[in-house]
């Protein structure tokens, strides 16, 4: 099982060894938190199959939505510590990328003017980087891109190429953690974040406690 709730989307997907048994994404800006675990309970019951059935969890860990990706991370862990099964955390540029040809680069949009940014070649991947629209063709330089913001790399640089999704997002997450819950080496998931949160404590100092 994986899901994912990085952007405005709540999905999941249930593999049964390389077999998609059913996939579900649903579009919404927020309530995510609310959405997630009844997704997840229908996505088995469409399956026939119970949570104790599960060897092991995928969850993105983004980039993307700050709350977003606490309320998955934070469901995998729970859920991995109650059933007694690995969780593993995946990059939703990661999954993005799986399936693609290389060389790669993968880009997401991080509103605001930026966006993420990650190069996957043959031997390996570059770091994940979040960088300003205007930044790209240094960053990139040419060839195939893929993701939410192709098509704003393709009004900075026309020459490129972009590639479809060659999978589902969740069903890319849950394929790359099939191949990895078994390395005991593997950390919980955590989040991936590559900008602070816009949340700030407040200035105000607390309240005075006075002596009694």
């Amino acid at each position: 099982m994986a899901f994912d709730t990085s952007a405005a989307h709540c999905a999941a997907a249930l593999l049964s060894g390389d077999r998609l048994l059913v996939h579900a994404h649903e579009d919404m800006a927020k309530g995510q938190a609310e959405r997630l675990m009844p997704l997840i309970a229908e996505v088995m019951a469409m399956a026939g199959v119970a949570l104790g059935d599960l060897d092991a969890l995928g969850v993105g860990v983004g980039p993307g939505n700050f709350t977003g990706i606490r309320i998955s991370v934070s469901a995998a862990r729970g859920l991995a510590l109650g059933l007694g099964i690995p969780a593993v955390g995946v990059s939703t540029l990661d999954a993005l990328a799986h399936g693609q040809p290389r060389p790669l680069h993968v880009i997401t949009d991080a509103r605001r003017g930026e966006v993420y940014v990650q190069e996957f070649n043959e031997t390996g991947a570059g770091k994940p980087l979040l960088v300003t629209t205007g930044d790209l063709p240094d960053v990139i330089g040419g060839g195939a891109v893929t993701g939410s913001a192709s098509d704003i790399a393709v009004i900075a640089m026309p020459g490129l190429t972009v590639l479809p999704p060659s999978l589902p997002l969740t069903e890319a997450i849950a394929r790359i953690a099939t191949q990895r819950w078994r390395d005991p080496a593997v950390p919980r998931p955590a989040p991936l974040y590559l900008r602070a949160a816009d949340a700030a404590p407040a200035r105000d100092g607390g309240p005075m406690i006075l002596p009694a």
